[in-house]
């Protein structure tokens, strides 16, 4: 039996056993399993590693960053990235790590901007939050020649705060929020942002799933922007991890 599996900590609700489980009985693929790691601390990951039959691992919040060092390599995009969601252990049971954040967000992003008949090159961003997600999404921005600028609760040269945004919101189009903030059961929580001067011109992308529709979502909704979850970027995410694991 080949598992695979997700650590994370808390892991109330996972999009991606639910999702590996129906992959495998709609594929046929009977000799897989797909189970939740819960594992409040990076340092018990060796012992995770070690199980014989351990094929791979996804990796989420808080752990993207702290798996690092537990890794034999890591392909070239996570490393510049910073931060790894995909372990493959390889046959020779070596661990190298990827990041398939990058990959799902990016082309997700650029479906989505196609429906909406916008030019990524025209378009400037604002990140909220910093953590690990941020940093794929960053990449990825890069990559399409899309300008963008983190907004944090702590101000530095290369950051804005989420106080100073009332003044600048105008000079961007694409808020992008890669916080946790709003996910379940927390659902009445958005980031804090200005959304009285949203307005058509506006895109909200949230990387929460769940709910479905957030409040950051909702929010924009209401003063005319176009919005979009985090749903189709993990779909994307995690067929890239079954095809990094089957490599």
């Amino acid at each position: 039996m080949n598992r695979y599996g997700l650590i994370g900590f808390p892991l109330t609700h996972s999009f991606s056993q639910r999702y590996f489980t129906e992959k495998f009985a709609r594929e046929g693929i009977i000799d897989s399993r797909y189970d939740l790691f819960e594992m409040p601390d990076s340092k018990a990951l060796p012992d995770l590693l070690a199980l014989p039959d351990l094929r791979g691992l996804n990796v989420t919040i808080p752990h993207k960053q702290a798996v690092i060092p537990y890794l034999d390599r890591t392909d070239p995009a996570a490393e510049k990235i910073g931060a790894v969601n995909v372990i493959k252990v390889e046959g020779d049971g070596s661990r190298t790590g990827y990041n398939s954040d990058y990959y799902g967000f990016r082309q997700s992003l650029v479906d989505w901007l196609a429906v909406l008949n916008r030019t990524s090159t025209t378009i400037r961003a604002l990140l909220l939050g910093t953590g690990g997600a941020s940093k794929a999404v960053a990449v990825a921005l890069t990559d399409l020649g899309i300008d963008y600028t983190y907004v944090s609760r702590t101000k530095t040269t290369t950051t804005l705060t989420y106080d100073e945004l009332a003044s600048r919101l105008n000079e961007y189009e694409l808020i992008i929020n890669c916080s946790p903030v709003g996910t379940y059961p927390r659902v009445d929580e958005a980031p804090s942002i200005p959304y009285q001067l949203l307005t058509e011109h506006h895109l909200l992308y949230d990387l929460v799933y769940n709910p479905a529709e957030t409040k950051f979502m909702q929010l924009g909704l209401q003063y005319g922007a176009a919005v979009h979850n985090g749903l189709r970027m993990l779909e994307l995410q995690a067929e890239k991890a079954w095809e990094i694991w089957q490599r």
